[in-house]
């Protein structure tokens, strides 16, 4: 196999705000740019494979979010943990690499961060891939969601408590092999990384203040509906069907709102990269291709 200079990837940090922000950068600089958001309990290294495919297409930046991967991690008394504070910190970042042009592909917290971005200054987003992100209520599993909102309606030692396996290595296996074909396929060193970063000293209480906040993101649902109807912003949405966090509903609501949406459930789980990265990477490199303001 030929390796050409541009899919290698960059591992680059760079100061925003007083933050050291870690980010994976690849392709030609000239290329239209397509950001990755990653979700929870992750990082950029999710992206670790799809990022060289997509390089040959396109210029890629997947940063980590404040308090994730390899970006600093500041304590809640030093930082103000909620998805407005991580969605300003990216669009910082992005300003301060002069991004003035992208597509992004968001999953699980990568979403709201991405919805964000795309209200604050829509004229930048010009096409949108969403991976098991939801946008709609529609598509939040019960048994999965409900502990999270005993937490947000009363915080306390009891709901915290409820809360607090989520953190903890077989939780993160857990959302890594469940719906999937064959857990064999899927590196151990997916949970066991993001495991290790979530359980540095500190990062419990950055973890559970996001938990505290996800319903802001629910809040923040009919706004983006309102702007996918207005903007006609092209949708992408490539789901692992067999989600128990975020089900197909969730990728079938783009329907409702976006403008001829593309909507693809696969055979897989949550982090859908893990088994299914050539069918996404595929769908993606077809989608940005048409759409792609260049």
């Amino acid at each position: 196999m030929t390796i050409h200079h541009t899919d290698q990837t960059h591992h680059r940090t760079v100061e925003v705000d007083g933050c050291t922000t870690f980010y994976r950068e690849a392709g030609p600089p000239h290329a239209p740019t397509v950001v990755l958001l990653h979700g929870y309990p992750t990082s950029s290294f999710m992206f670790r494979d799809l990022i060289p495919v997509l390089a040959r297409h396109c210029h890629v930046i997947a940063p980590d979010h404040v308090g994730f991967g390899l970006t600093d991690a500041p304590g809640v008394d030093e930082f103000d943990y909620t998805f407005d504070a991580l969605a300003d910190h990216t669009s910082a970042l992005l300003t301060h690499l002069g991004i003035d042009s992208y597509a992004i592909y968001v999953q699980d917290y990568g979403a709201p961060i991405g919805w964000r971005l795309a209200l604050q200054d829509p004229s930048p987003v010009w096409a949108i891939v969403s991976q098991n992100g939801n946008a709609y209520e529609e598509g939040f599993v019960p048994t999965f969601w409900q502990s999270v909102w005993d937490y947000t309606d009363s915080p306390g030692p009891d709901t915290e408590q409820a809360l607090r396996p989520a953190l903890g290595v077989e939780a993160i296996r857990w959302q890594y092999t469940h719906g999937v074909r064959d857990p064999s396929v899927v590196s151990p060193d997916t949970w066991i990384h993001d495991a290790a970063l979530v359980g540095r000293p500190g990062n419990d209480l950055v973890q559970l203040a996001l938990f505290r906040d996800y319903i802001t993101n629910v809040r923040l649902y009919p706004a983006f509906q309102d702007h996918l109807r207005s903007s006609g912003v092209p949708v992408l949405a490539v789901w692992g069907r067999n989600d128990e966090i975020f089900a197909p509903a969730g990728a079938e609501a783009f329907a409702k709102d976006a403008h001829e949406p593309e909507i693809h459930l696969l055979d897989g789980g949550h982090f859908l990269l893990e088994t299914d990265l050539g069918q996404v990477a595929d769908l993606m490199i077809d989608f940005l291709g048409r759409k792609s303001p260049r």
